[in-house]
């Protein structure tokens, strides 16, 4: 029988059960006239919440009431940012109801915590909306994401660059545990607390770990692992996070904070998606050295559980992993059903193609993957200014289909499977905060139920997949966003 109201709702509160070591329960601060501005019922029916009162709801996801079975807690947590170890961190905005079909339920932008620093525990309309459009993005893409569950908005000023609006996103995981909670019990020099933490993972998210010889090494060599097939998936889709630091990276390898991203239009492997991010860190080109980086970090953080040689030959694996896994997501994406020794120098040379002209990447392979007298891909070479220099490239690209026994018409389906018609361009995420600013949160669900069907046609909807217009050179996005 559906739910009815939140008093009803069997939240479980494991992370609350580790004890104040871990987190600190929070009340949250009460927003003004909160609406609910968007609730996702696909995900709401596998948590077991079709049906519910949506009045209340607004309440409960906006923070201004609480569920008799929930306990709200704020984390703790700490983290290398910008390459640089930045201490104490934690929950600053962000507060976990507890645990509901198998799921977290945290709400950010709740309220102040003992861990928002300087910062006033809000979030803003702005960058909620792109939270909540773009986990459901990525979930439609079939990567791994914490997902956005509803969205409250409030006429509430909350100060930013400019005075803006609140708003408090209702996302979920089956958990929000980070490199930053390992490396916080780490450099405090509290053993105890990091093995308990590392238990509780293990025995929660990591069971055939148990099993092993080695629990922690396995734990440590399970996450390098889905680490490398996250940033892979990103690469493949031209999605920049954008601040990936320690404290920004899922445990589960989960696609985690959604702040300053943005998907690539023209190609450019330096692109800065992070208007903060001076120096280019964390460009697109360094995402997988990144993750590297961040994974020495939690390594080093688990040493007290580990053989330190052991840790060093795990992570001396992530590179191959890598590009094993890279090599799969581009192998799908050229529609190839085998590979060859030849295959990345071709596409080393496409890459440079496409940097010079910087040709858009999401339309560039949707268009390689129409059938072979498709206008769409006849017209691909008017995409690069040495038109000549693909044609070339074409011609070593069909030469090499020709070794794979498949026939166009599978090809052309076995591409469009891999390479999405739609995803999440700032100029789309734009068009949706400013009609919800003026009150008109209907673009912002129409836009996520195109999202969640990425790879479909959908011809009513083609103009979600047109290239950005000029207008959207100037957006900008920054880690306020």
């Amino acid at each position: 029988m559906p739910l009815q109201d939140w008093h009803n709702v069997p939240f479980e509160n494991g992370f609350a059960a580790l004890g104040g070591r871990f987190a600190t329960p929070v009340t949250p601060t009460p927003v003004a006239a909160p609406k609910l501005a968007a609730w996702n019922t696909q995900l709401a029916e596998t948590l077991g919440l079709s049906g519910i009162d949506h009045e209340m709801t607004a309440q409960v996801l906006a923070g201004n009431q609480v569920p008799p079975g929930a306990q709200t807690i704020a984390t703790v947590y700490s983290g290398h940012q910008f390459g640089v170890w930045a201490g104490q961190l934690g929950d600053g905005r962000a507060l976990l109801l507890g645990e509901l079909s198998g799921q977290e339920i945290q709400l950010k932008g709740a309220g102040q915590t003992p861990y928002s620093r300087m910062g006033d525990g809000r979030a803003v309309l702005r960058s909620s909306i792109r939270e909540y459009l773009c986990s459901e993005a990525m979930h439609g893409l079939g990567i791994p994401t914490t997902r956005a569950l509803a969205l409250v908005a409030s006429p509430e000023p909350v100060w930013r660059e400019t005075l803006e609006s609140a708003a408090i996103v209702t996302r979920t995981a089956p958990s929000f545990l980070r490199f930053g909670h390992f490396e916080h019990f780490f450099y405090r020099d509290e053993h105890d607390a990091l093995r308990q933490l590392a238990d509780y993972a293990i025995d929660r998210y990591f069971p055939e770990a148990r099993t092993t010889a080695a629990p922690y090494l396995t734990l440590l060599e399970t996450v390098i692992t889905r680490t490398a097939r996250l940033i892979a998936a990103w690469q493949g889709v031209g999605f920049c996070h954008g601040v990936m630091n320690s404290d920004n990276m899922s445990l589960l390898g989960l696609t985690l904070d959604y702040g300053p991203y943005g998907f690539l239009d023209g190609f450019d492997a330096g692109h800065i998606c992070n208007h903060s991010d001076h120096a280019g860190r964390y460009s697109y080109g360094n995402q997988p050295e990144i993750g590297l980086f961040n994974l020495h970090c939690l390594a080093q953080a688990l040493l007290p559980l580990l053989d330190r040689d052991a840790a060093i030959a795990a992570l001396k694996r992530y590179q191959p992993q890598f590009e094993a896994e890279l090599t799969a997501v581009f192998t799908a994406k050229l529609g190839l059903t085998t590979e060859q020794a030849d295959d990345w120098t071709m596409l080393t040379e496409l890459f440079d193609l496409m940097q010079a002209s910087h040709t858009d990447w999401t339309l560039f392979w949707r268009e390689l993957s129409a059938p072979q007298d498709d206008p769409a891909r006849m017209a691909l070479r008017d995409r690069f200014v040495d038109r000549e220099a693909f044609d070339g490239w074409m011609g070593r690209y069909r030469a090499r289909q020709a070794l794979d026994a498949i026939d166009d018409a599978s090809r052309s389906m076995r591409m469009r499977a891999a390479n999405p018609k739609y995803i999440l361009r700032n100029h789309l995420a734009e068009i949706a905060i400013r009609a919800a600013q003026q009150g008109d949160f209907s673009e912002v669900d129409r836009l996520r139920l195109v999202l969640l069907r990425p790879f479909d046609e959908q011809p009513e909807y083609a103009g979600y997949a047109a290239a950005p217009p000029d207008w959207a050179q100037t957006l900008s996005v920054s880690c306020s966003s």
